[in-house]
């Protein structure tokens, strides 16, 4: 299974060009299950530039698989450690939803398809981030 970050999602639906999002209609039309996560959800609706937009990617997004964190207030604070050890390896992740979004992922077992450095850099501290 596949957790499609925001990086991916947004500029597909923008419609830009080139191997991410290329890679992304194999995964569609070759129907490999991909999935979400709820900040995923979130940070693609925000984006949303009017009500016809935001009711189009809702329902878009609504046909995927939701995955979350499994295992309550562990899970933050393995998400915690992860942000921490990637503090003491000299790497600051920039956002507190990758870090979670990479802890879904690690949790769930998930290729994270992606086009975010950050994930790049945790995976060198969390070799167990799997990356596509």
């Amino acid at each position: 299974m596949i957790l499609v970050d925001t990086s991916i999602l947004i500029g597909y639906f923008k419609g830009l060009k080139g191997e991410p999002y290329d890679k992304l209609d194999i995964l569609i039309n070759q129907n490999i299950p991909i999935g979400i996560c709820s900040q995923i959800y979130q940070e693609v609706l925000q984006g949303a530039k009017d009500e016809k937009e935001f009711d189009v990617l809702k329902k878009y997004l609504n046909t995927m698989d939701i995955y979350d964190l499994r295992y309550g207030k562990k899970s933050y604070e393995n998400a915690a450690r992860l942000y921490f050890e990637c503090r003491k390896a000299g790497i600051t992740p920039r956002s507190t939803i990758d870090v979670i979004i990479a802890q879904i992922a690690i949790e769930n077992n998930l290729l994270l398809f992606h086009n975010d450095k950050d994930f790049v850099q945790i995976s060198q501290v969390f070799p167990n981030l799997k990356l596509l």
